[in-house]
């Protein structure tokens, strides 16, 4: 159905176009939150809490997001990121905590703010014989200054599907018509979850550039996915959210270099070689040997001065190079560390 997709009473299809400027009252949308370095936060959340009978899905949980940034969120499975981005919607009551989104109470003031956002959700839905053209017309008279439904169209990639029944369109194709939706009223804050499911890696790359360039005219995205080279292309900043809370915030880079435990130079070694001076090299921490395969652990400019004992040393392996860790080996350690280990936030 339509409430999938919009929040509160569905829109009626209608000959008669709805006001697109109805009057508000309450907050000044305009509003932004000030964080107390002096930033400007368009979505501030404070302990947030919501439980559903026995099952605590957020927990205490507080994060900003400022405005012009991607703002990943990253967790398991349940954690609570949807639940948290429903709560900043207004499509959920928390039942305790403080959110503030432009400035406004997303319980108290639902329609002044969606006016002002996007919203691609987890799951939605749109009658199976509505054609594309349709839902795109629909959604552009209902919002305020709206996007040409056409030039959306075409954005998306979407033209000649443009008389196609919503029942015909493939997964990757009804996702990239849910994301147009979200899109159609300009918004200043977008918020996308699981955006690039069931999207082709053509067609991913496609949604990739589209949420840079909402960026780049000046609006939000909250982003909550599961691929972590996502997160790691498009983000600004990141959230891990693990079993309701906020457990880490930072660049993805900052998540790798706080979390990942140094960087590895990988090379290639005959068994025989003497490399115990390895250990000896500066920013070096460890060395392991794997058969032929030979691992110096450490951090800093590593990789240079493993270069030069090598060659002081008359080795010129082939194979030198630098591995890194990346943002999933650190979610991973994030997520999967007792409390005790980890370093909050």
């Amino acid at each position: 159905m339509l409430r999938s997709l919009w929040p509160g009473s569905p829109p009626r299809l209608s000959s008669t176009i709805p006001d697109r400027h109805p009057r508000t009252r309450g907050a000044d949308p305009r509003e932004q939150c000030v964080r107390g370095d002096g930033m400007a936060a368009v979505v501030e959340v404070q302990h947030l809490r919501k439980a559903y009978g026995d099952v605590l899905a957020v927990d205490d949980l507080s994060l900003d997001v400022e405005q012009g940034e991607v703002f990943g969120l990253l967790g398991p499975n349940g954690a609570g990121k949807t639940t948290t981005v429903e709560c900043m919607e207004g499509l959920r009551h928390p039942d305790a905590g403080r959110i503030r989104v432009l400035g406004l109470d997303p319980s108290r003031e639902p329609r002044e703010l969606r006016r002002r956002i996007g919203c691609q959700l987890q799951e939605a839905a749109l009658p199976d014989r509505i054609r594309v053209w349709e839902a795109l017309d629909l959604f552009a008279a209902i919002a305020p200054q709206a996007a040409p439904w056409r030039a959306v169209l075409e954005r998306w990639g979407l033209e000649e599907k443009g008389r196609a029944a919503f029942s015909s369109l493939s997964g990757g194709e009804q996702q990239r018509l849910f994301i147009a939706l979200a899109l159609i009223n300009q918004p200043q804050v977008v918020f996308l979850d699981e955006l690039t499911q069931g999207l082709d890696p053509a067609a991913r790359r496609v949604a990739w550039d589209l949420v840079r360039s909402v960026r780049e005219r000046g609006a939000t995205v909250i982003l909550v996915t599961h691929f972590m080279e996502e997160a790691q292309q498009l983000c600004d900043r990141v959230a891990v959210v693990h079993r309701g809370r906020v457990v880490a915030v930072d660049s993805p880079q900052g998540l790798i270099t706080r979390f990942g435990g140094g960087i590895r130079v990988v090379f290639s070694a005959p068994a025989e070689q003497d490399i115990g001076w390895l250990s000896r090299v500066p920013h070096a921490t460890g060395v392991v040997r794997h058969g032929p395969r030979l691992e110096v652990t450490g951090g800093g400019p590593l990789l240079a001065h493993v270069g030069a004992a090598l060659i002081a040393h008359g080795m010129e392996p082939t194979d030198l190079r630098l591995e890194q860790p990346t943002l999933e080996d650190v979610f991973l350690r994030i997520t999967q560390a007792p409390a005790s280990d980890r370093d909050e936030r």
